[in-house]
């Protein structure tokens, strides 16, 4: 089994369909691994066509107990006064990305690219501009620093 990180590089998204009839969409996009989520800024009046340029980390581990590993981008409407609405996902399917880093030991990428936004009825709403690297074998050090994780102690 290897370990690694998995970093997502949120660009932007453009023809997101609309949601608010009086005002512009406040979209921010849940982006999940496994059980692990982060969420981006809120693009406070970007509308449609929101940008983001936010990069994300997960930590992986390849070959898991996900036979398909996949990240799932959930992009949603923040609202002030009423629950947030659904706009659409896009599913990024990881098998390949990682299986490239495991055999040449070094990060594989995926560069930015335009994923299919669908929503509920599978109808396509939009689309989001992701890029994503694995990177193999991280050093015990670097891992604890990112992620909290124990680190011996030297005494």
């Amino acid at each position: 089994m290897t370990i690694g990180i998995l970093e997502v590089n949120l660009v932007d998204a453009h023809g997101l369909s609309r949601t608010d009839f009086f005002n512009k969409i406040d979209p921010y996009v849940l982006i999940q691994y496994i059980s692990q989520e982060h969420k981006t800024s809120i693009a406070k009046g970007q509308g449609s066509n929101p940008k983001w340029n936010e990069k994300f980390k997960f930590r992986v581990e390849y070959p898991g107990a996900d036979k398909q590993p996949k990240l799932v981008l959930k992009i949603m409407d923040h609202d002030t006064f009423s629950s947030d609405d659904y706009l659409g996902q896009t599913t990024i399917y990881l098998k390949t990305l990682m299986e490239q880093g495991v055999e040449n030991g070094s990060a594989a990428q995926l560069h930015p690219q335009k994923y299919r936004v669908v929503g509920d009825s599978q109808k396509y709403c939009g689309d989001i501009q992701v890029g994503v690297t694995f990177t193999p074998r991280v050093d015990t050090q670097t891992y604890a620093q990112e992620f909290g994780g124990w680190k011996e102690s030297q005494w």
